[in-house]
């Protein structure tokens, strides 16, 4: 036999639990990300180190590197544009072999390194060939972030960032 009240008091507590478990449900769902656009994870926040330019040895071309530090959402690094040359490209090194590329991937909350023996700016058809001490002024140009100006400084041909020499 059943209790007078008894279906009720089951349904009240049916009705408890399942308040209980949505509850939950919401608070966790908010320990999960926000893709919105005020959020800083899905928009980049990216900083240019250790731009240089080993001063050339020819009149026609030059390499440029540099360092991007992103401590925000993803970006890709898609073209570079530079008053010294009509033509800069982006390349990488592996396996000691040269490659052009259309662009690079700046990773969210990593870095980006172009480094000698790795990615590398080429510039091409120098308009003059620039000397030790002079800065190049070079646009980078990002899918998200837009375009970055950085000036990047001539150092010696055999400067090492590592040692400053």
């Amino acid at each position: 036999m059943s209790r007078p009240g008894a279906p009720s008091r089951r349904l009240a507590g049916r009705v408890a639990l399942t308040a209980t478990a949505l509850a939950l449900a919401l608070a966790l769902a908010g320990c999960g990300s926000d893709d919105s656009p005020s959020n800083n994870a899905g928009k980049p926040e990216l900083k240019i180190t250790g731009a240089y330019m080993p001063a050339p040895v020819m009149d026609t071309m030059a390499a440029g590197f540099f360092t991007v530090t992103n401590s925000g959402g993803a970006d890709t690094l898609t073209s570079v544009t530079s008053d010294l040359a009509p033509d800069v490209t982006l390349h990488s090194t592996k396996g000691g072999a040269m490659e052009e590329q259309k662009s690079f991937a700046v990773p969210a909350d990593g870095t980006l390194d172009f480094a000698s023996g790795g990615n590398h700016l080429m510039f091409e058809k120098l308009t003059h060939k620039p000397l030790e001490g002079e800065k190049v002024s070079v646009t980078l140009h990002f899918t998200k972030a837009g375009a970055v100006k950085v000036s990047m400084p001539v150092k010696s041909a055999t400067y090492n960032p590592k040692t400053g020499h």
